[in-house]
């Protein structure tokens, strides 16, 4: 299934580095990631798509939200996506 994270967090130094660590420490491949600022300068809104089941993943949101820097968490699943126009 493909997931799409939403993730606010503090911009601070390293705060991005040890969100994809997380990712990578536990051998899963990030698809995308996107990077923007928000309204606020302090905060910024990564979006991070990833393939995989969603045990793997809840395990991996559960990590997140713990990191001192991320400030809030949003997840949606895409289990089917129609390429037809």
């Amino acid at each position: 299934m493909k997931h799409t994270l939403t993730i606010l967090l503090q911009n601070e130094v390293g705060a991005l580095v040890r969100v994809a660590g997380l990712f990578s420490a536990r051998g899963h491949n990030i698809e995308t990631l996107n990077v923007a600022p928000t309204r606020d300068p302090a905060v910024s809104r990564l979006v991070v798509t990833v393939y995989g089941d969603r045990a793997r993943l809840t395990q991996i949101l559960n990590q997140i939200r713990k990191l001192v820097d991320v400030l809030e968490v949003e997840h949606s699943t895409i289990d089917k996506v129609d390429t037809a126009a």
